[in-house]
């Protein structure tokens, strides 16, 4: 029976073990659904590795890819790619034009494959400061760009077998860039160990089979959605990609999934959605729901209810969960939630209604999963995370710190052998930067759980990361603004504590004819909150839509250190601010946030 070891014998493994008609595929410019079989996919592939061999490429460089939404075209790139030992850079599509110069020079980018026009104009905008980018090319048709398809080549594949037999599963496969909490991003690299070990520790802990189908949309940019598109293709499931998160109810429906994985956020929204639509109900139709939804409420993975309850718990399912069911396509056997805390309210509510939520943990630098919760018995417990995967260790260090160790952590940090350092100790230990505890559970499972962020990159209910630093300094130029701090961790947006220069904000105010000398009058007088509010627009701009604040306070009082705000070197104590502000932060917050 072949077998894999390197990320791109997936697709051969697939068509020798289980062939498939429909491999991979979506819905181009708004038709019908397109799916390519598993030897259309392996020959696309294959034309791509020998396309980009005649534009020069050689085993080592570097090609980006950007796009919007997931697409088999990703897919193609990427394997097409690896098979002569070229790296894959994806980058996120959100960023900044400036950012973008940053990673294409870091990482020595020589072409970059775009979706579109939108992504096309934007790197076309940093090219000028990147002397290693050659060109851009375009998944979809755009005049004057040339487009992906103009690389495919044919013919002997004797050199692309060469390079493929010289790759071995600990040479690198990928650079993914992450944010850090200050400065710029670096580049997470990964081997084809590094992945393949990951997805064949996880892939026994999934509910599913050949033949399947998996609904795809979280971003291939991201390792956690890649990682399991990979395990997908092992398993012989049908990959569809979504058309986008606004069009996921129809793609639900119309796929009808038995697997996808998701992030909190989009759980909040689906369940804010049935929520609504139970509140607008009237009479015995809206009793019946929440007396449906109420059941929920004792619910615990491996609950086995009484037998009055269970003939509740019969009734609630035809009458309501059925239907939860159905908008989700009917055949869902599981859902797997990553990239931020799930709350244990969304986990209890659908799993209890009969649609199984796990949730998973890791990093990039794990490539991605540290663990899981299972779908089986006693593997799964609300509000942790679940055991370790089989192939990876984890300890509590002294300070609380999450410690992994295992074949799937990272090579280090692209070029920077001081911050893979600080990561990776001498004993191979990777430090998460997370505070958890290990819970011990029947029949010796110890479920992983997650207390505290060590460090202070903040994470959003969306399971994007923000790192308040560079927010915080570029707002600091202002004139107006004295201190400001950044919140939003497991929050759908990030907002912000201000403390006002006043001396400044005095004469502002003197100047546009506010004669109030009273500090608390000040800060609410609606002119001084509109010029605020104007500040806060202008230096959004400098931020990608994620990292902008939303909304924010202004305080009456200097954060000092003998207040207990600040630290000796004049650092802001986070955990001290977010306590004594948290009145504040939950105005700013309000009715956004799950029991």
């Amino acid at each position: 029976m072949q077998t894999f070891s390197r990320l791109f014998d997936i697709p051969h493994y697939q068509l020798a073990k289980s062939p498939l008609e429909k491999c991979i595929g979506s819905k181009p410019n708004g038709g019908g659904w397109k799916h390519y079989s598993t030897a259309e996919f392996v020959a696309l592939c294959n034309k791509v590795s020998l396309g980009l061999l005649k534009l020069g490429l050689k085993p080592g460089d570097k090609v980006a890819l950007i796009s919007f939404t997931n697409r088999p075209e990703w897919n193609i790139m990427d394997i097409g790619m690896q098979q002569i030992g070229v790296i894959n850079v994806p980058v996120y599509p959100t960023i900044s034009p400036r950012e973008y110069e940053y990673i294409f020079n870091d990482a020595q980018v020589k072409y970059c494959f775009v979706d579109g026009e939108v992504l096309l104009h934007k790197v076309q905008k940093a090219q000028p400061m990147i002397e290693s980018l050659l060109d851009i090319y375009t998944f979809n048709k755009v005049e004057g760009a040339k487009h992906w398809e103009t690389i495919f080549a044919e013919g002997n594949m004797s050199e692309v077998e060469s390079i493929k037999a010289s790759i071995k599963p600990d040479d690198m496969a990928t650079i993914i860039y992450t944010s850090g909490t200050t400065g710029n991003p670096k580049g997470v690299m990964l081997s084809h160990n590094n992945i393949v070990s990951n997805i064949k520790a996880t892939l026994p802990l999934i509910p599913l089979e050949p033949g399947d189908q998996a609904l795809s949309f979280l971003p291939l940019c991201h390792i956690f959605e890649r990682m399991v598109t990979y395990g997908y293709m092992t398993i012989g499931v049908t990959i569809t990609y979504a058309e986008s998160v606004e069009k996921l109810g129809d793609n639900l429906k119309e796929v009808k999934p038995e697997f996808f994985t998701t992030v909190p956020r989009l759980l909040e929204k689906v369940y804010e959605k049935i929520y609504s639509t139970g509140h607008h109900l009237t009479g015995l139709k809206k009793k019946l729901f929440f007396w449906a939804l109420s059941l929920t409420e004792n619910y615990e993975y491996d609950y086995q209810p009484g037998l009055l309850e269970g003939i509740q718990l019969a009734i609630a399912d035809k009458l309501i969960f059925s239907k939860w069911r159905e908008a989700l396509g009917g055949k869902v056997k599981g859902i797997v939630t990553g990239a931020a805390a799930c709350p244990t309210k969304m986990a209890r509510v659908f799993s209890a209604a009969g649609i199984p939520i796990r949730e998973g943990y890791g990093l990039t630098e794990t490539s991605p999963a540290i663990s899981i919760s299972r779908f089986t018995k006693h593997g799964a417990l609300l509000g942790t995370v679940g055991p370790p995967i089989d192939n990876v260790e984890v300890k509590i260090a002294d300070d609380g710190e999450i410690l992994a160790k295992g074949p799937s952590i990272m090579m280090g940090y692209y070029q920077k052998p001081d911050a893979t350092a600080e990561v990776i100790d001498a004993d191979g230990w990777f430090h998460t930067g997370d505070i958890g505890e290990l819970v011990p559970g029947k029949h010796g499972f110890k479920y992983l759980k997650i207390t505290d962020r060590k460090k202070e990159l903040l994470k959003t209910s969306g399971g994007k990361y923000v790192a308040p630093n560079p927010i915080e300094t570029m707002f600091k130029q202002d004139f107006l603004i004295e201190q400001m701090m950044v919140v939003g961790e497991g929050m759908k947006f990030v907002s912000a504590l201000i403390v006002p220069a006043m001396p400044s904000l005095i004469e502002w105010a003197k100047e546009h004819g506010i004669t109030t000398t009273d500090k608390a009058e000040l800060l609410s007088h609606p002119k001084v909150l509109e010029k605020y509010q104007q500040v806060v627009q202008d230096y959004n701009k400098n931020f990608s839509h994620i990292e902008q604040v939303k909304k924010f306070v202004l305080l009456p009082d200097e954060w000092t250190i003998d207040g207990g705000e600040l630290t000796p070197t004049m650092k802001l104590k986070r955990r001290v601010i977010l306590q004594k502000y948290a009145n504040y932060i939950n105005q700013m917050y309000a009715g956004e946030r799950n029991d």
